[in-house]
């Protein structure tokens, strides 16, 4: 007998007749002789309805009780889905992420799981019910409910695969797997039968939309082994997992965009200690995410600053970095939001040379300008103007020859 985590994600509980779907899948997981755990995310659209009803209400909510309030619409979910299981025969119940004890920090909005307790799971799985539990949510030391970002859900799932020690990890969503690019950009986009852990997080954290990068970082740690399946149709999926020599033979494995990116240059910047950290620090404070930086080199002793962090981030970020920008003595803040962010990765990246010249080239003769880049052993990322987005993605798609299984 294996323990089987289960995580069903907006689209595969979006309505009672979806949610039965799901729990005809448990079923057949459970009667394969096997313990399950299903993880659940709230209904499609609930979350940004929920999110949207507490902007409405002011223009700032109080974070702790917005938590509360979007933390909701797992709750609907883990008990339509059980109250079907039982009316189908089956012994279910439903948990709550503080009837886990789930338990976090209290960064809301962004709250990072500390540990799970799971004594409650454990017992109802020796006494044969399949357990049902709220994705998304935890709770922090004082007792307040907390969430975990968007895509949470996945990082629940695998945090409970680990901290039940649990054979496998099934992500379920409305793709059969992941795939070289987007499928909806490319057409000749293929589906990866394996992945490692680092493409996965790099992927994850470019703008492939499959996997929150926290639940990658985690099965990673753990070493959970992930499948990546579709809800509505058969097939093996896709396994996220440690790097074997197979996967060194493929240069670029895939290609990720990131429309929600926004570019913010301090120009005029004094170039002396200290002034990174002023400029900084106070994102930081603010839980907002730095991605690409890039300093210009140092003229007469000014120099400047350009650094993007995610769109839905900008007004906030915008504003701190204005404020920096006086105390340092900075001339002005440009921003530009009409950026994209178009990545190659693969492992085989780091034993192979050309690969940059390859994607500069390939972007360069489509007249695509490039405005930053970064790069790590197993990626590269070049920042672009948002409307050459589909097009950079497929000619390295064709560049790369990733269409073809190797």
């Amino acid at each position: 007998m294996a323990l089987v985590i289960q995580k069903f994600g907006g689209t595969s509980v979006a309505n009672v007749e979806k949610i039965k779907n799901v729990a005809r899948k448990v079923i057949k997981e459970k009667e394969s002789g096997n313990d399950v755990v299903v993880v659940l995310s709230a209904m499609a659209g609930e979350t940004d309805r929920l999110i949207a009803l507490a902007n409405s209400a002011t223009e700032s909510p109080d974070e702790r009780e917005f938590d509360s309030l979007i933390s909701t619409g797992e709750q609907v979910t883990v008990s339509l889905l059980s109250i079907v299981l039982i009316s189908m025969g089956y012994r279910a119940k439903s948990f709550l992420g503080f009837q886990v004890k789930v338990k976090t920090d209290q960064a809301y909005k962004k709250a990072r799981i500390k540990y799970i307790e799971a004594k409650a799971i454990r017992r109802e799985l020796k006494n044969g019910k399949i357990v049902v539990v709220a994705g998304f949510q935890g709770v922090d030391e004082e007792n307040n409910i907390t969430t975990l970002g968007r895509g949470g859900s996945d990082t629940s799932a695998v945090a409970l695969a680990a901290a039940l020690k649990a054979d496998r990890c099934d992500i379920y969503t409305d793709v059969d797997g992941v795939y070289t690019t987007d499928p909806n950009v490319c057409g000749k986009a293929r589906r990866l039968n394996k992945i490692s852990y680092d493409e996965m997080l790099e992927m994850a954290i470019t703008g492939a939309k499959v996997l929150q990068p926290r639940s990658v970082e985690m099965a990673k740690k753990y070493n959970v082994p992930v499948y990546v399946k579709s809800t509505f149709s058969e097939g093996r999926g896709t396994l996220v997992t440690k790097e074997d020599k197979d996967m060194e033979k493929e240069i670029v494995s895939g290609i990720t965009y990131d429309k929600d990116q926004a570019k913010i240059t301090v120009v005029h910047v004094p170039d002396k200690p200290g002034v990174a950290a002023a400029l900084f620090s106070p994102l930081s404070a603010k839980n907002i995410n730095v991605d690409m930086i890039i300093q210009n080199a140092s003229l007469e002793g000014f120099t400047d600053l350009t650094f993007t962090v995610s769109k839905k981030d900008l007004k906030d970020a915008q504003k701190i970095v204005e404020e920096a920008a006086r105390v340092i003595d900075a001339k002005k803040v440009q921003v530009d939001a009409e950026v994209a962010k178009v990545s190659i990765i693969g492992v085989g990246m780091a034993s192979h040379s050309g690969v940059a010249a390859k994607m500069f080239s390939t972007l360069a003769n489509e007249g695509v300008n490039i405005m930053m880049i970064s790069t790590s052993e197993i990626k590269i990322s070049c920042v672009i103007q948002r409307k050459y987005t589909e097009l950079a993605v497929s000619v390295l798609h064709d560049a790369f020859g990733l269409e073809k299984e190797k």
